[in-house]
């Protein structure tokens, strides 16, 4: 039966010295596993549960995979590929009913579905596994990224064992191929990132970027590429790639010698010991100055390569003018946004990419990704401070509403169309964001989240002029969510204009974002300078995320990653600031419009009035909060909770993360961390175009790596880094337990993430930990990467998690400002 069941068709493709055989299948077996995910830290996967701790049983036609909720038994079911070789699955919705939003988001079942194939191979050998669809995958129990958005270029190597090979889809519809007799390294062309070559510009050394594959049994480390442009070559030393593993790998190119529009030849070797590994021919597009282009730049946050588009400014960018930051839809290329645009007289247009079509939905790295993009184009277009403007559609209508919200002083105005404001009320393809729960540990996870809850920083829109576009008959998102904001503008906005466009669609063409009245409303808004504002009304839910508006600094809050609140107002004549805080515990004030000599009273929550005397014009003011008293503090340490490192788990991936692989325990244990490390960086690359280094606890020398966030995969007894970077952390993971403080565990299948500080102000380490193989897999699925899931500072959790949901989170929480644990801030399991 199981061989007629997983009927392969073989497809061969000669390529040069290599026929590359590419087998499909015919018939497949799945299974309502019930699974659930969102953006949330808390997911149920009834499978995943089984594999980690070994009594997932081979499927087999009407074999039974478990018991519902009400006792009723689920079974294995028959699927035969479409004639593409497609399998899909038509049950989206769930049979389980749940008053949990954490189990349930939004009442939809998303990619509770999976799907099994198996292949019996005659010989150990490596291929390549491509699978279109699907969110996550487990090839012989190893996890890799999906394809959820179906983009084709997920060319995973894989190491094929003699007999039967396991493939665990989940997801509802997939198209799996595995791809033999491959070279050992490839280059893949389908997810180039590529600038245009502008004519009008001075063009010598660009850069690109392009995957790599590498299905050997050896790491590559000597790699290059070889490039060659209208005669002019440029060789790149490329960073290294593991065995069984891709990476997007930066190249140069020398594009000096292009000087006419048009398509040209880009050839790509891949060198090995100086000779051609692979070659590929790329095109290279020239384009006149006035066209829209492609721009292409090395990230802070991980060192990979990014690009953002640019409709230049009518007739050539001229300093002083206007800069308008366009943020795009989901699914949506930068460059195409950018060509949306016509060319405005009075400024030009950037468009972001949030490092992918879709990515992080403008929160978390694509938030970052937009500041990056904003502080680029100031630099290379020296626009009038004053004429910075923010607009977007559909999800970019979304990104619009939260950028605006969180970084209100640095526009003039804002312009969401066809947008919703709050992930909690639309949710987009990883589902809705829960909004509220009565479980502990549930309500400290969505804490972790405040940020994208939007409608709660609407007040931020004060100083900012709002102008909202959407269509009445917009079936994607449907004119409510307009409406919504409308209705909470209206309480207390004196600046927005708001247009439903009659019949309008959610695309009604490109003035559905190229809208005329959105460019007259942003002519007459400027911003404001600092000596201008005298009065500050500002919420953020993190200063890790926002802390500053205008000449007030939150720098630290009493209840992490709840709402903080400053209402200020200056009086340059009488030499006073008056006010009131709400949750926190360190301010500071740039006092720069008080000449020096002058004597500056402070009041603040109705307490004790500070005085100071300024000693220069520029003098900036640090206030702590401590016993109901405010009082100025003349020393910070640095080493202390800060704007560049507040938490939560998630801010562990910045600042170029490492991963350092523990390679100390025993062979399972080492696989399951490697496995765990090299799914994070496929996950990275996919949602996130990024690239990360991963090298083993051995390979680790800190000077080497000095300036980067670190992130730790195994524990103390089995990561020989632990030592030297957590001697103090009061979270500590061995084989056998875990203790947080006073709390402790025992068990095999116990797992954490969380983070801790570096020497480095503004760097921190994570840690993925399990105390052995199970935890370290109950631990695979990485939430964290879902735009907008909240992760608090550390989350302690069993086996049971992907099982029981929340009752499976042992504590969770965030340290104080002093990086200590804090009963006031922690949830844990009854």
């Amino acid at each position: 039966m199981l061989k007629h069941l997983f009927t392969i068709i073989i497809l061969i493709a000669a390529s040069k010295a290599f026929a590359q055989d590419t087998l499909k299948f015919e018939n497949a077996l799945t299974v309502a596993s019930g699974s659930r995910y969102g953006r949330e830290a808390i997911y149920t996967d009834q499978l995943a549960y089984k594999m980690a701790n070994g009594t997932l049983q081979t499927p087999n036609e009407s074999g039974e995979f478990t018991s519902g909720a009400n006792g009723e038994k689920i079974f294995w079911k028959a699927i035969k590929a479409d004639a593409n070789g497609r399998f899909s699955v038509f049950t989206r919705r769930s049979t389980q009913t749940t008053n949990n939003p954490f189990l349930n988001p939004g009442g939809i079942d998303r990619g509770s579905d999976y799907i099994y194939l198996s292949y019996t191979s005659l010989k150990e050998q490596t291929a390549i596994l491509n699978v279109i669809g699907g969110n996550t995958l487990f090839f012989n129990g190893i996890p890799h990224m999906g394809d959820p958005y179906g983009s084709g270029y997920m060319h995973i190597p894989v190491q094929l064992k003699k007999g039967v090979n396991e493939l665990f889809v989940r997801g509802a519809s997939i198209l799996p191929r595995i791809i033999l007799n491959v070279k050992p390294l490839i280059i893949h062309t389908d997810d180039l990132t590529l600038p245009h070559i502008v004519i009008s510009e001075i063009n010598g050394i660009l850069k690109g970027a392009i995957t790599i594959s590498n299905s050997s049994l050896n790491d590559e480390d000597a790699l290059q590429i070889k490039t060659i442009l209208n005669g002019r070559q440029k060789q790149t030393k490329i960073a290294k790639i593991l065995k069984l593993s891709m990476r997007k790998s930066i190249f140069d190119f020398d594009a000096s010698a292009v000087r006419e529009e048009g398509n040209y030849n880009l050839e790509i070797q891949l060198l090995k010991n100086g000779k051609i590994a692979d070659l590929q021919n790329l095109s290279v597009e020239a384009v006149k100055g006035s066209s829209s282009y492609k721009q292409t730049f090395i990230s802070k946050i991980d060192g990979s390569l990014q690009y953002f588009a640019v409709t230049p400014q009518l007739g050539g960018w001229k300093p002083n003018s206007a800069l308008f930051l366009s943020v795009h839809g989901a699914g949506v290329e930068a460059i195409g946004q950018a060509r949306a645009y016509k060319s405005k007289d009075w400024g030009t247009v950037a468009a972001a990419t949030n490092r992918r079509p879709r990515g992080f939905n403008w929160e978390d790295w694509g938030r970052q990704d937009a500041l990056e993009v904003l502080e680029l184009a100031k630099k290379q277009f020296k626009p009038n401070e004053k004429q910075i403007y923010l607009t977007g559609h559909s999800m970019g209508g979304h990104g619009t509403w939260f950028l605006g919200a969180t970084y209100p002083d640095k526009w003039a105005a804002i312009a969401p169309a066809a947008g919703y404001a709050s992930l909690k009320d639309y949710g987009s393809a990883d589902g809705k964001i829960p909004d509220s729960s009565k479980n502990m540990i549930e309500k400290m996870l969505l804490r972790a989240g405040n940020q994208s809850d939007v409608p709660k920083l609407a007040n931020n829109y004060k100083q900012l002029g709002v102008y909202i576009l959407h269509g009445d008959a917009d079936r994607v998102v449907p004119v409510s969510y307009a409406r919504q904001m409308k209705k909470v503008l209206a309480d207390f906005h004196p600046d927005f204009s708001y247009y439903e466009y009659p019949g309008g669609e959610h695309w009604f063409g490109d003035q559905s974002v190229d809208w005329p009245p959105i460019f007259n409303f942003f002519k007459w808004h400027n911003i404001k300078a600092d000596s201008a504002v005298n009065h500050i009304d500002f919420i953020t839910s993190s200063p890790g995320i926002s802390a500053t508006y205008r000449w007030a600094t939150i720098h630290q809050q009493i209840q992490p990653s709840q709402y903080s609140r400053i209402i200020l107002n200056r009086d340059r004549k009488s030499s006073t600031i008056t006010g009131k805080t709400e949750n926190i515990e360190m301010l500071r004030l740039a006092l720069t419009e008080f000449a020096a000599k002058t004597s500056v009273k402070i009041t603040l929550d109705s307490l004790a009035d500070i005085n100071y005397i300024t000693q220069t014009d520029h003098d900036t003011l640090t206030l702590e909060k401590s016993d109901q008293q405010w009082q100025i503090v003349k020393g910070v340490n640095v080493q202390n909770k800060n704007p560049l490192r507040s938490g939560t788990f998630k801010e562990a991936f910045n600042y170029k993360m490492i991963f350092v692989v523990g390679t100390k325990g025993n062979a399972e244990a080492n696989q399951a961390n490697l496995n765990k490390a090299k799914y994070d960086a496929e996950s990275w690359y996919y949602r996130g175009n990024g690239a990360v280094d991963i090298i083993t606890d051995k390979e680790f020398l800190g000077s080497k790596y000095a300036g980067r966030n670190i992130i730790l995969y195994g524990n103390s007894e089995n990561n020989s880094a632990w030592k030297g970077l957590l001697k103090d952390c009061p979270i500590q993971v061995s084989n056998t337990q875990i203790t947080a403080g006073k709390h402790q565990w025992k068990g095999a299948d116990l797992a954490a993430y969380y983070i801790w500080p570096q020497k480095d102000p503004k760097l921190l380490i994570g840690v993925v930990a399990g105390t052995g193989a199970v935890g370290t897999k109950v631990a695979y699925a990485n939430q964290y990467f879902a735009g907008g899931s909240g992760f608090p500072d550390f989350m302690i959790f069993s086996s049971d998690l992907p099982k029981q949901g929340s009752k499976g989170i042992k504590l969770t929480g965030f340290y104080n400002n002093k990086w200590q644990l804090d009963e006031k801030n922690v949830a844990k399991s009854e």
